[in-house]
C-alpha cells in the first residue's frame, strides 16, 4: 500500500535560511532509497517562513527504512530550534 504523506513546517522568523537548507539536505538522500517513489520539498511564495514535504512511498516498511536513515536522523535532531510549528497529514490518492 502507497504511503503518501504531506508534512508543514513553519520556521522560526529568525530562522528561515537555516530550516530551508536543513530541508534542502533531505531531498536527494531521500529520492535515492529504496522505495521512494516521490519527495519534494516546496516554500510558499506567500509565506516563505513556511515548507511542505509532499512525499511518497511504496509500503508502510520503505517509510519506516526511511526513518532509520542517516540523513533522517540528522535532520530529526536538528529541526526544532529553527521550527515555530510542525504538522503533517496523510494522503488519499482519488485518481
Amino acid at each position: 500500500m502507497t504511503i503518501t504523506k504531506k508534512v508543514v513546517f513553519v520556521a522560526k522568523d529568525e530562522c528561515v535560511d537555516e530550516l530551508k537548507a536543513l530541508l534542502g539536505t533531505m531531498v536527494q538522500a531521500s529520492r535515492i532509497e529504496e522505495g521512494c517513489l516521490l519527495y519534494n520539498i516546496y516554500q510558499l511564495e506567500n509565506k516563505p517562513n513556511t515548507f511542505v514535504v509532499i512525499e511518497s512511498w511504496e509500503s508502510e516498511e520503505a517509510l519506516d527504512g526511511h526513518k532509520t536513515s542517516e540523513h533522517y536522523l540528522h535532520y530529526k535532531s536538528n529541526f526544532e530550534p529553527f521550527t515555530a510549528d510542525k504538522y503533517s497529514d496523510n494522503l488519499i490518492s482519488l485518481g
